[in-house]
């Protein structure tokens, strides 16, 4: 337990970097971020003002904004941890610069406290948008959006979140005032209010919480991948929620073969793997990995992978 490990170490508003230790509520660290003009550009889930700055490294969930914006891994400038060995280990710095070998610190993204006890991290932030509008345009199905919002991808439009559900579009622009309006002028649709939070949140009427979830991720130009199962779509097409009981050894053979994954993400049955079973070599490579920082599997042994 790593809650009682809190506290804001550095934050330097003109630096564009805060470092802190693992245990501080994200809640409060958007709060103070946000009194200062920034936030987190991955727009992260707090899940009920719960969430620690060490849980959403290890977790590597990002909002609506990361298709835009960037990822976790690609914020994350530092991280200092203890290993399986007992030995506390500090990787990367406050600046971002080219370093040579692996870069250490992003790896304990997504790695779900597998690796080590993360206790420290240095996270870069963004300007928060003067302005922002939402549109919302009629697309029946799945497939007229994933076209529409891939060739929208190409164009210089100040896009930072797109979603499609129950036969709507949302599309966000976020930006200057001025840009914002020019865009919507360009683009028509009907200008809405809609709660992005929401999403974030895993909120939304869509994420029926007594419903198994589904979660595929895909090349974002894939067509549709013609499921029964309520949709929800993301990130430009690239992530996909499913609604309902579903056939998930099924599911991942179909998807694999169009270079995507699928995390069995919530209340399906036990003996399901949640997460896409890895290919022999790429599997090795993890085990080496999870081996070099916890040779004793002392840390959430089989939380991703089983006997790792």
């Amino acid at each position: 337990e790593v809650g009682g490990h809190s506290g804001v170490i550095e934050y330097d508003p003109a630096e564009l970097v805060i470092s802190l230790r693992a245990g501080c509520k994200l809640h409060q660290v958007q709060a103070l971020l946000a009194q200062n003009g920034q936030m987190f550009g991955f727009e992260p889930p707090d899940f009920n003002q719960q969430a620690t700055i060490g849980g959403m490294i290890a977790s590597g969930l990002a909002g609506p904004r990361r298709a835009f914006a960037g990822s976790v891994r690609d914020f994350v400038l530092g991280v200092k941890m203890i290993n399986g060995r007992g030995e506390i280990q500090k990787f990367g710095g406050k600046v971002i610069k080219n370093v040579a070998g692996f870069d250490v610190s992003r790896l304990m993204v997504g790695s779900l406290g597998t690796l080590g006890v993360i206790l420290e991290a240095s996270i870069k932030v963004i300007p928060i948008c003067e302005f922002e509008q939402t549109l919302s345009f009629e697309h029946a199905d799945p497939a007229r959006h994933i076209r529409w919002i891939n060739e929208l991808g190409s164009r210089p439009y100040p896009i930072t979140a797109s979603i499609w559900v129950g036969g709507q579009s949302q599309l966000r622009l976020s930006g200057t005032e001025q840009g914002v309006r020019e865009a919507v002028s360009r683009l028509g649709g009907e200008e809405t209010v809609f709660d992005w939070q929401a999403i974030r949140e895993q909120q939304h009427q869509f994420f029926d919480a007594d419903s198994p979830l589904s979660r595929v991720a895909v090349p974002s130009t894939t067509p549709d991948i013609g499921v029964d199962s309520p949709q929800l779509i993301e990130w430009g097409g690239a992530r996909r929620w499913l609604s309902g009981a579903a056939d998930i050894s099924a599911l991942r053979q179909q998807v694999e073969i169009l270079g995507g994954s699928v995390c069995a993400y919530r209340r399906h049955p036990a003996s399901v793997s949640v997460f896409h079973p890895l290919p022999a070599a790429m599997l090795k490579l993890q085990r080496q990995i999870k081996s070099s920082f916890d040779p004793a599997g002392i840390f959430n042994r089989g939380r991703i992978y089983s006997g790792m």
